[in-house]
C-alpha cells in the first residue's frame, strides 16, 4: 500500500506541474514552434500512458533508491538526469527524424524535463518520508 500511495502522490505531482507548464507557461512557445504540426487537441489516452510509465520510472530509478539510501543529494542528482536523459530521447530523435523540427524545442524540452523530473523527484521523495 506503501508504493501505491507513494505512487498516486507523484503522480498528481508530475501531471499538476506539467500541466501548469503546459498550459499556462509554455503554450505560446510551442504553439509558436511546432504549431504546424500540433493537434487541436491532445491524445489522451497517449499522454495518460506517458504520464504512468514517466512516474513509474521515476520511482523505480530515482525516488525508491534515494529513499533507500536516504539521501536528497541522490533524489535530485538522479531527477535531473532521469528527466534529462528520457527529454533527450524524444527530443534528439525527432531532430534526426522530423522534417523542420526547431532545435530550440530540442533545447528547451530537454531543459524543463531535468526541472521537471527534479521537482516531482524531490516532491515525491518527500512524500515518501511522510507517509513512512
Amino acid at each position: 500500500m506503501y508504493y501505491l500511495k507513494l505512487y498516486c502522490c507523484t503522480l498528481l505531482c508530475f501531471f499538476v506541474i506539467d500541466m501548469v507548464w503546459l498550459v499556462l507557461i509554455a503554450r505560446g512557445f510551442y504553439q509558436k514552434h511546432l504549431g504546424f504540426m500540433l493537434k487541436d487537441n491532445p491524445n489522451w489516452p497517449a499522454a495518460i500512458v506517458f504520464y504512468l510509465l514517466f512516474v513509474f520510472g521515476l520511482l523505480i530509478f530515482v525516488i525508491v533508491p534515494s529513499l533507500d539510501a536516504s539521501s536528497t543529494k541522490k533524489v535530485l542528482i538522479l531527477g535531473c538526469l532521469y528527466g534529462v536523459i528520457t527529454y533527450a530521447t524524444y527530443d534528439l530523435t525527432n531532430l534526426a527524424t522530423v522534417k523542420n523540427w526547431p532545435w530550440i524545442v530540442t533545447v528547451v524540452d530537454m531543459i524543463w524535463g531535468g526541472v521537471l523530473a527534479t521537482s516531482v523527484s524531490y516532491l515525491g521523495y518527500l512524500a515518501g518520508k511522510w507517509l513512512q
